[in-house]
């Protein structure tokens, strides 16, 4: 049986088993799409190859590690690790610090806050704790979206591509999101106006 006729789960199997040629029929299957992913968030083209590379470097790591989840499909665990690695160089690219300890990335601590006087200091300091804890208080979908939107600065195309849901579901969950957030503001009578 030629390696094309080989399911995924086969080539990875055979390919944790040493046969190294298995990995290359994985990557011909899947090289265009996860590189049209990569260009579809990175616009920059030589950022793109590099994230490329790393993604299928970082692959043949965790296989050969045994960090290879055989309950997920092959196709969808190589785009999470596109995924992964688009968004950390946005974090770099932002200058915003990579937190991989936990993903709890808090982008209200790298807020400038204008420094005028002590007073507006602390007004903006208490206001920008009040944002996070409303924030944290998403659901995770809307939290996400928010994130991604936001912070990440990916439009809501990129965004309905890369968590493989509709654009209509992503502009939904960010309109809720933000009902959300209002409500939040209005039930603890928060004020919201950096000075």
């Amino acid at each position: 049986m030629r390696l094309s006729e080989h399911t995924d789960r086969q080539l990875v199997e055979a390919y944790i088993r040493g046969h190294e040629e298995c990995f290359q029929e994985l990557l011909k299957r899947y090289k265009s799409r996860v590189f049209g992913k990569i260009t579809m968030y990175v616009k920059d083209r030589a950022a793109a190859e590099d994230i490329f590379q790393d993604t299928f470097m970082k692959a043949i790591q965790a296989l050969k590690d045994g960090q290879y989840n055989e309950e997920g499909k092959f196709s969808a665990w190589i785009m999470r690790i596109a995924h992964n690695l688009c968004i950390d160089y946005f974090r770099v690219k932002k200058k915003m610090p990579m937190s991989r300890a936990n993903d709890d990335y808090d982008p209200f601590d790298y807020i400038g806050s204008g420094e005028k006087n002590s007073e507006q200091i602390n007004i903006n300091k208490q206001v920008l704790a009040d944002a996070k804890k409303l924030l944290n208080q998403l659901p995770a979908e809307q939290k996400e979206i928010v994130m991604m939107r936001l912070y990440y600065d990916m439009s809501f195309k990129e965004i309905s591509d890369s968590l493989n849901i509709s654009i209509n579901t992503a502009l939904g969950r960010m309109r809720y999101a933000l009902i959300n957030l209002r409500k939040l503001i209005e039930k603890h009578q928060i004020e919201m106006t950096l000075s």
